[in-house]
This record gives C-alpha cells, sequence and structure tokens, in this order.
C-alpha cells in the first residue's frame, strides 16, 4: 500500500490512485492547472474581447430565431449565475430545466425566482419516473462509481432535444474552469456512453421498457456536437464563486444548498456518503482544490471545509438514504450488498469507452489543424 500524501500546494490527495507528486511535492493536478490556465483561464487583457465577440457573433447568427440560445439551468451556482450574466449581456434566452425526480425545494425555487425576474422563458422537463426509477436503480447494484450517469445522460440529451425542436445552434454550458479546474479522471466516468448505460440496465434492471428515456448513441453525440456549439461564457469573465453567490442572492434572494451538485437531493447523497465510504475519495476536495489554486480561498480553509460536517451530518445522510432507497424500491437489508460488492469499472460493462476516447483525440486533431 502507498504512504499517504496530500499535495503542499492544493489538497489533493493518494485517494486518487494517479497522482503523483514532484520534488516539492506539488500534485499533478497543479502543475496541469498551470498549463490549462494559459488555454481555458481568464485574462484580463483578452477575455473580456473575445466574451463581446462570441456575444456578438451568437446575436448576429441568431437574429432572425425567438430566441438567442439555450440554457440549462439546474438551480445551482454556476448555471444560476450564467442565467444572470447571459440577460445582462443582452442574450435570449430560453432555459431547459430537466427534472429526473431529485430535485431539492430549494432548487425549484432559485430557477423560479432567476426565470420570473429576469423574464427569461423557462421550459421544465420532467423525465418519466418509472423510466428514470428502474435506470437509476440498476445504477445502485452496478457497483460503478457515477451514480449520476443515467440523469446527466438524460439531462443533456433532452437539452439537445430542445435545441434541435426550436432550431438553436448556440448551447451556453455553466461548466468553467475557475471552479472545475482540478478534477481526477480515475474519479470520473463519462454520461455520454448510451451503450454503456444499456449494458448496466441489460444486467441488474427488471426487464421493465426503458423506451421513454431521452438518449443519443455515440455517433448521434458528435453529430449534435458539429450542429449545436457549447459555449462556456463563464471561462471569458473573471469568474469567482463567492461573488456569483454574493450577487444572486442579493438579487433574487437566492439560496445556497451547502455544497456543488448539491440542488439534486440523490447527487448531494451519494458524492458525501457513497463515494467517500466505498470508493475511498470525496470529490469536495477536488472542488476545494479547484479554489485554492484559483486563489478563490487558502489552503488552510479547505482544510478546515474538508473536515466541517456540519452542513450535512451523518444524521441527514442516513435519512437520505433511507428516502433514497425507499423511493428506488431497494429493500434496506440490500444497502450492505450495495456498499461491500465489488468496486467496477465502466469497461466491465458494454461500453464505447475506447471509441470515444479515438474520436475524441480526431475531433482535436481536426480543431488543431484549423487554428
Amino acid at each position: 500500500m502507498n504512504k499517504y500524501q496530500i499535495c503542499n500546494r492544493c489538497i489533493m490527495d493518494t485517494t486518487d490512485p494517479d497522482i503523483v507528486f514532484d520534488q516539492n511535492g506539488i500534485c499533478n493536478h497543479c502543475n496541469q492547472y498551470d498549463i490549462n490556465v494559459k488555454v481555458y483561464g481568464y485574462h484580463k487583457d483578452t477575455s473580456e474581447d473575445k466574451l463581446r465577440e462570441i456575444v456578438n457573433k451568437i446575436k448576429k447568427e441568431e437574429r432572425n430565431k425567438e430566441y438567442d440560445c439555450i440554457l440549462g439551468i439546474s438551480g445551482g451556482v454556476d448555471s444560476s449565475y450564467l442565467a444572470y450574466l447571459s440577460h445582462q449581456l443582452g442574450l435570449r434566452i430560453l432555459a431547459v430545466h430537466v427534472d429526473a425526480g431529485w430535485n431539492s425545494d430549494i432548487a425549484v425555487q432559485n430557477i423560479q425566482k432567476i426565470c420570473k425576474k429576469l423574464n427569461i422563458d423557462l421550459h421544465t422537463i420532467v423525465i418519466d419516473w418509472p423510466t428514470m426509477k428502474e435506470l437509476q436503480r440498476a445504477y445502485m447494484y452496478s457497483g460503478l462509481p457515477n451514480l449520476d450517469v443515467p440523469q446527466d445522460h438524460a439531462f443533456l440529451a433532452a437539452v439537445y432535444n430542445y435545441a434541435k425542436k426550436y432550431k438553436l445552434k448556440y448551447m451556453l454550458n455553466g461548466s468553467n474552469f475557475a471552479t472545475e479546474g482540478i478534477l481526477p479522471n480515475s474519479w470520473g466516468q463519462a454520461a455520454i456512453d448510451y451503450k454503456n448505460i444499456k449494458g448496466v440496465y441489460n444486467k441488474f434492471g427488471r426487464g421493465k421498457s426503458i423506451k421513454k428515456y431521452p438518449h443519443f448513441n455515440i455517433w448521434q453525440y458528435f453529430y449534435l456536437q458539429q450542429k449545436v456549439i457549447r459555449v462556456n461564457l463563464l471561462n471569458y469573465i473573471d469568474y469567482s464563486k463567492r461573488e456569483a453567490i454574493d450577487t444572486l442572492k442579493r438579487e433574487f434572494d437566492w439560496k445556497y444548498y451547502g455544497g456543488k451538485h448539491f440542488e439534486s437531493r440523490f447527487t448531494k447523497f451519494f458524492q458525501s456518503y457513497y463515494l467517500p465510504q466505498k470508493f475511498g475519495y470525496d470529490k469536495k476536495r477536488a472542488h476545494l482544490s479547484s479554489l485554492i489554486v484559483g486563489g478563490e480561498m487558502s489552503r488552510e480553509e479547505a482544510i478546515i471545509e474538508m473536515e466541517d460536517s456540519s452542513s450535512y451530518t451523518l444524521e441527514e445522510m442516513l435519512e437520505d438514504r433511507d428516502y433514497i432507497l425507499k423511493k428506488l424500491d431497494i429493500p434496506m437489508q440490500e444497502w450492505d450488498k450495495i456498499m461491500n460488492q465489488k468496486v467496477k469499472k465502466e469497461t466491465d460493462y458494454p461500453s464505447n469507452k475506447y471509441l470515444i476516447e479515438k474520436l475524441i483525440k480526431v475531433k482535436r486533431l481536426i480543431k488543431s489543424m484549423k487554428r
């Protein structure tokens, strides 16, 4: 067993099995961040000019349509602030919220407050719950780390469908380098592989129809990427999570829900309890490390926050566990089996993982040749 080590700059540690430290005790994530920030980060002299250029291009190309762009909104910090920023920039937004059955009341209220005050058209897509339930239930038995895959795939497919319906070329995305600059590959699992989702369901599902599940195959996904351009506007501003929260609270009486992606009751539980207990890592560590290298918080503040469980106590976690198991029709006696079964990788099931990796490399090569 490798000796425990934690980065001297951020708080990433050996719970990431692929982590590497240099002679100064700085991890590969920090060193890679310093490389990536030159490309994807905010630069005072050029980013705002680029932002204006992108916004003007969107307005010009979409001027004869009802909307300039589509925006998926969850009620979380990033998508909420993106809606505010886009409105400030004069973009005509079609906001789409996808309800997969796990919304917190706070998230719903946040969305309604923002869209009402900004007069943004909001379409809420409710995924067929019996279908969502069967897929989510199957993933609970799969031994895979990312239990959000069925939700995330449905979210993206549903928003793409709406973009197609309204013939919109641009999709605004709340993903950003400022607060998401660090996330280990070993902790991730892509949600675009429907072959993998179906493979898990065929193994652990109960044989019920999932025809109502919004999805795309891998070829459709790469085709849609050419038709609908995803734009990360937050990368072109000096984005601060703290300032974003302050702005949202002041402008909309927006409520914070306690952590990244905690606007979903299911995601809150699986990231805070399931992953640390079963897989030995906590995504909160990567989220806080991103804020450290981005200058949003100090390493000392992050260490204190990692040790603070007051925002989501063990009692609350177990209450959510019982609620989730009941909603997914999983007997309580099955929980120990789920937590103790062998850990799996996505390639343990039918998967397009290697095809996806090749297609991404080809896409990057083509993009670099156009520069």
